[in-house]
C-alpha cells in the first residue's frame, strides 16, 4: 500500500499555489500553468512505480516464545527478511495488544547488503500478566525520491507469556535464602533432633537410653546409638483461593522496572491498587523458592467453586516453571469458594501428611462458616495455616484519627466489625491447632516464609 510523504505534500503545494494565480495574472501564459502540476505528477508516479514491489518478498515471523515479568521491560524477538528493497533501512512496526505498552511506535532497521534474515528485538513492558499474542507487524519504505511509503503489513503469531513479577518479594526476603546454617538471616536452632532415621554410630556419654539400638548392641557387643536427621523432603502444598473475594482491591507496591535506552532516568511503576490475587500468586511463587531451598517438596492447588488446577508436590526448575505456567493465566471468578469441596478433594488426593498454607477470605460469615466446618477434619491429618490479606478498612475504631464525618465513623464501625469477627475465628482455629494470621498486602510472602521456617524448626509436619 502506497501513502504520500510530506514531501510531496510540500511540492504540491509550492506548485499548485502559483500555477492557480499564473491564469489570473497572465491570461495569455494560462497553458504553461498546468506544466508544474504534470511535471510532478509525472514524477510521482515514476517514484510510486520504483517503490510498488520493493517488499512482495520481505517477511517478519517470531523467533521463540516471550516471557516476561509484569512491570518489566522485556522484547519480543522476530526475524526479518527483505530481499528485493531498494533501501539501505526500512521502518517496523509491531501491533501489541493494549495490555502491553511499546517502547516505541516504529524502529529504523538497518539493510546489510546481502539482505540476510536480520534478528530484530521489539521492545516493550507488560502492564500486567497473562497470555497475549502479537498477530501483525507492518514493514515500510521510502520511495527514492521520497515522496510515498511503502508499506505492507505481515501477520505474526508471537506468544508472550507475562508472569506474576518476583523481584519485589524476593528482594524482602532475600535474607530468607542466605546460607548461613539454617534458614533465615542467622543460624537457627533447631528444636528436637529430627525423626528421619540416618545412621548408627557408637555410644557417647550423654546419649539417652531410648536412643540406643538394642539389637545392634546385641551383635556388636558394645552400645549403639541410633541418630536421626531432620526431615527434607516433606510436602508442602499452597492453596490459592480465586473466588469472587480475591478481586477485592488493596495496595500495592511499586515495582520499577528496566527503563528503556532512551529512557534511562525514569521507572514505571504498579498501578496504585492491585487485586488480592496478584499478591497472592507472586507469594505463592516465592514460597515454592523457598521450599525447595529447604530441600521439600511444593504443590498448588488453585480452588473457587471447584478446584481449578492441582500439582503434586515435586522439586526442581522444571517443576517450578509447571508451577509458574499454571499460574500466570489465572483470574478471580465471580462465584463463591466451595470448602466442601476442596476439603473432599484434599482428603482424597494427599494421603501423605503435609503442611496446608491457605490463600484465602474468612471476613465473609457464610464462607467462613463454611470453612471452620471442615477445616477440624483436615487438621486431623495435615498441618494447616490460614494466610488472609487484610481488606481496606478493616481495624480496630480508633485506630487512626481519620474520622471527619458521621459516614466514617459509620464506616469505621463497620471495619472494627468485621476485625473482630476474624478475631473469634482465629481463637476457634486455634482450639485446633490451626494459625490464622491477617497480614498486610506487602508482607504475605515474608509471613508466610516465616510461618514455614518455624513449623519446619519446631518439626510440627
Amino acid at each position: 500500500m502506497l501513502a504520500p510523504r510530506a514531501r510531496l505534500l510540500f511540492w504540491f503545494a509550492a506548485l499548485a499555489g502559483p500555477s492557480s494565480l499564473l491564469p489570473v495574472l497572465s491570461p495569455e501564459e494560462a497553458g504553461w500553468a498546468l506544466v508544474g502540476p504534470m511535471a510532478l505528477a509525472v514524477l510521482a508516479a515514476w517514484d510510486a512505480t520504483l517503490v510498488l514491489g520493493t517488499l512482495k518478498r520481505s517477511r517478519v515471523e517470531a523467533v521463540t516464545t516471550t516471557r516476561c515479568a509484569q512491570g518489566r521491560a522485556s522484547f519480543v524477538p522476530l526475524k526479518m527478511t527483505a530481499e528485493r528493497a531498494r533501501a539501505d533501512r526500512v521502518i517496523l512496526s509491531v501491533a501489541l495488544p493494549a495490555e502491553l505498552r511499546s517502547h516505541e511506535e516504529a524502529v529504523m532497521v538497518p539493510l546489510p547488503a546481502s539482505r540476510e534474515p536480520l534478528q530484530v528485538e521489539w521492545a516493550f513492558t507488560p502492564r500486567s500478566r497473562g497470555h497475549f499474542t502479537a498477530r501483525e507487524a507492518r514493514l515500510c519504505v521510502a520511495s527514492p525520491l521520497g515522496f510515498w511509503t511503502h508499506w505492507v503489513q505481515h501477520a505474526i503469531s508471537a506468544e508472550i507469556r507475562c508472569y506474576p513479577n518476583l523481584s519485589e518479594d524476593r528482594r524482602k526476603v532475600a535474607a530468607l535464602f542466605l546460607n548461613r546454617g539454617g534458614l533465615g538471616m542467622h543460624t537457627q536452632r533447631q528444636v528436637g533432633q529430627g525423626r528421619e532415621f540416618e545412621k548408627l554410630r557408637e555410644y557417647l556419654p550423654g546419649d539417652g537410653y531410648d536412643e540406643i539400638h538394642w539389637k545392634a548392641t546385641a551383635k556388636r557387643g558394645q552400645p549403639v546409638t541410633k541418630v536421626y536427621q531432620i526431615e527434607r523432603t516433606q510436602e508442602v502444598y499452597v492453596m490459592v483461593d480465586v473466588s469472587r473475594l480475591s478481586a477485592r482491591m488493596v495496595p500495592a507496591g511499586t515495582s520499577p522496572s528496566i527503563p528503556a535506552p532512551e529512557q534511562k532516568n525514569e521507572t514505571d511503576e504498579v498501578a496504585a491498587e492491585e487485586p488480592m490475587l496478584e499478591r497472592c500468586l507472586s507469594a505463592a511463587l516465592v514460597l515454592g523458592q523457598a521450599a525447595e531451598h529447604q530441600g521439600d517438596l511444593f504443590g498448588l492447588t488453585v480452588f473457587g467453586e471447584r478446584v481449578e488446577k492441582f500439582i503434586r508436590a515435586g522439586t526442581g526448575v522444571g517443576h517450578f516453571h509447571a508451577c509458574r505456567d499454571a499460574l500466570y493465566r489465572l483470574s478471580s471468578t465471580d462465584t463463591s469458594p466451595d470448602f466442601e469441596e476442596l476439603a473432599s478433594f484434599v482428603r482424597s488426593r494427599l494421603r501423605r501428611r503435609a503442611m496446608l498454607l491457605y490463600l484465602t477470605s474468612l471476613d465473609d460469615p457464610i464462607l467462613a462458616e463454611s470453612f471452620l466446618r471442615h477445616a477440624q477434619l483436615l487438621s486431623r491429618q495435615h498441618l494447616m495455616i490460614v494466610f488472609m490479606i487484610q481488606p481496606n478498612g478493616v481495624r480496630p475504631l480508633f485506630a487512626d484519627e481519620s474520622a471527619e464525618s458521621i459516614d466514617s465513623i459509620y464506616e469505621d464501625l463497620g471495619g472494627h466489625l468485621r476485625w473482630h469477627s476474624l478475631r473469634e475465628q482465629k481463637r476457634q482455629l486455634q482450639q485446633w491447632g490451626i494459625p490464622f494470621h491477617v497480614v498486610a498486602p506487602g508482607t504475605l510472602a515474608v509471613d508466610m516464609i516465616r510461618r514455614y521456617a518455624e513449623a519446619k524448626n519446631r518439626q510440627l509436619l
